[in-house]
């Protein structure tokens, strides 16, 4: 999968980047696999407005994504390769050898035509899942679950893995591509390989409009405005806030710590990377 760039005829696609899908089937969604997606933009049950910044954006049909795997021992083929607008992953079509279908987190380096399984017995092979017990230490794993059966919740963006570093007291000690080291349960099952689309961070959207298709509207800076609209607001000249970066209600944005579940809390040996 190739980045491809073009001729600067205009300003609006002399930066823009997208990828080449040769490798992705060219044919629709399987129409029982898809389901309408409603728009929130960010708004709660009462229609208020929750999270800025949300709205418009092309219309889009929800992929059903098998993230539990769980059907056991039964080998399927992969019929396609497809994009999926939901998620920065390529997804792959399943085709169970029972007649059933369905779609899976594509990893990198499955082609159409492989045999993938799901179950204990399983291969270490990319596209296979295994619970984490059967999954020698050092492999590189993705779609992880957080509790047994409740289906893959860690390790699913594009290019992402998570290496299995130790196994011990029924739990497996995972490195997250945060640089977090985690503990899961080794009965949780997770799917072999690294997760495909390595090449969505190198994309470069190149204008204003792109990033509208994506139903992401206009972020207008603290600075730029006045006051009594945000605390970085005001100043004689161009100032840069004076003051460490707040939202428009004065809460911290870098370098503040919003986690406050302390249920899960034992199982964090290790906190994420300073980035």
């Amino acid at each position: 999968m190739a980045i491809k760039s073009y001729r600067p005829t205009s300003p609006a696609i002399r930066f823009r980047t997208t990828l080449i899908n040769d490798d992705l089937s060219r044919e629709r969604p399987l129409k029982r696999l898809t389901e309408p997606r409603q728009r929130i933009s960010g708004r709660d049950n009462k229609g208020h407005l929750q999270v800025r910044h949300r709205g418009g954006g092309h219309k889009k049909l929800y992929r059903v994504i098998d993230f539990r795997r769980d059907k056991r021992d039964i080998p399927a083929k992969v019929a396609a390769l497809e994009y999926d607008p939901n998620r920065s992953a390529r997804i792959a079509l399943l085709a169970y050898a029972d007649g059933e279908k369905r779609y899976i987190l594509a990893p990198n380096g499955l082609t159409v035509g492989a045999t993938v399984l799901a179950g204990e017995g399983a291969d270490i092979l990319v596209g296979n899942a295994l619970p984490l017990k059967n999954i020698p230490l050092g492999t590189m794993v993705h779609n992880i679950e957080l509790k047994k059966g409740k289906g893959g919740q860690m390790a699913r963006a594009a290019g992402v893995a998570a290496q299995l570093l130790a196994k011990e007291a029924g739990y497996a000690q995972l490195k997250m591509p945060s640089g977090e080291t985690r503990m899961v349960h080794l009965d949780c099952y997770a799917t072999v390989g690294q997760v495909g689309n390595l090449d969505h961070e190198n994309i470069h959207i190149g204008k204003a409009g792109r990033t509208r298709w994506l139903g992401r509207r206009p972020t207008v800076r603290g600075v730029a405005m006045n006051p009594i609209d945000h605390p970085h607001g005001g100043g004689e000249g161009k100032t840069s806030g004076g003051r460490n970066p707040v939202s428009p209600w004065g809460i911290p944005t870098k370098g503040y710590k919003t986690r406050n579940n302390k249920r899960t809390q034992r199982f964090i040996m290790k906190r994420r990377d300073r980035k």
